[in-house]
């Protein structure tokens, strides 16, 4: 498996390389840290070669800083946008995830996205996975545990699959979650009911026997319920896309949205399937 990093010579860029040589780790990836440079308007040969170099010489400080034990590469590449050129070094390699910082102007919390990340997470075709700022100075070295967010509608095996392979390939607990903001909702035991049915409906696809936790966090607020969660470093969440991504495209969400001003683990990003 390769894992494909969105890179910058930025705190977010190191904390994107941190998460992705916890994820190599935890299974036993091959890691691609990509630099993608905005092509020279109008082109000149000379200084997009400078571009190049300067590059060059952050991807090889980046290179150095992986351990031993994690294989990863380097590339460059030039493109009009960098969340467009993220994307195509992805399809190019068949890279399965992207990885990126969440280090930028945004979103307050853990994750602060700039405009660069937001865009993949509006239109990446592999899953992406966002580093809560400061992952770089986190010792833990894998994966423990995957939280997978059940929507309160159903549509979600393709992401409950991926989450038990996850979940299967880290050898850790799987845990999911129906997150009920009591402000959506006008009766607060209905909402809740129809979370717990959800999440039934959601453990019996599961295969039989396979350990898992069921739980409904309620709260005023999306960002309330999920706050009402234990969290600890070394745990993973993962969402699927909203209802208006295109096939095989990622579209955050707004719920998942709320979700980042306030958490301070990754959170995986899932595409929408076909159908």
């Amino acid at each position: 498996m390769r894992l494909l990093i969105g890179y910058l010579a930025t705190p977010g860029g190191a904390d994107a390389l941190a998460l992705a040589v916890r994820l190599a780790r935890t299974f036993d990836a091959e890691l691609d840290i990509c630099a993608v440079l905005p092509v020279p308007v109008p082109l000149n040969m000379e200084y997009q070669g400078e571009l190049g170099e300067q590059a060059e010489q952050w991807l090889d400080v980046a290179l150095k800083s992986v351990p031993e034990g994690v294989t990863a590469h380097t590339h460059v590449s030039f493109h009009e946008s960098f969340a467009e050129g993220i994307s195509a070094e992805a399809e190019r390699l068949g890279a399965a995830a992207i990885v990126v910082g969440g280090a930028g102007g945004g979103l307050v919390g853990g994750f602060s996205l700039g405009s660069v990340v937001n865009e993949l997470l509006h239109s990446a075709p592999v899953p992406v996975v966002v580093a809560p700022r400061g992952i770089r100075h986190s010792d833990v070295e894998r994966v423990r545990s995957v939280t997978c967010a059940v929507g309160m509608r159903p549509g979600a095996e393709h992401l409950l699959d991926l989450a038990v392979r996850v979940s299967t390939a880290a050898g850790g607990p799987l845990r999911l979650v129906s997150l009920v903001p009591l402000d959506e909702f006008g009766s607060q035991q209905g909402a809740l009911d129809h979370a717990a049915e959800t999440l039934a409906t959601a453990k019996s696809e599961l295969p039989e026997g396979f350990p898992v936790s069921v739980l409904v966090a309620d709260g005023a607020t999306v960002e309330a319920a999920v706050e009402k969660l234990d969290w600890r470093d070394g745990d993973l969440i993962m969402v699927g896309s909203s209802r208006l991504a295109q096939p095989r495209r990622l579209f955050l969400g707004s719920t998942a949205a709320k979700m980042l001003r306030v958490l301070h683990v990754p959170l995986v990003v899932v595409p929408r399937q076909e159908g």
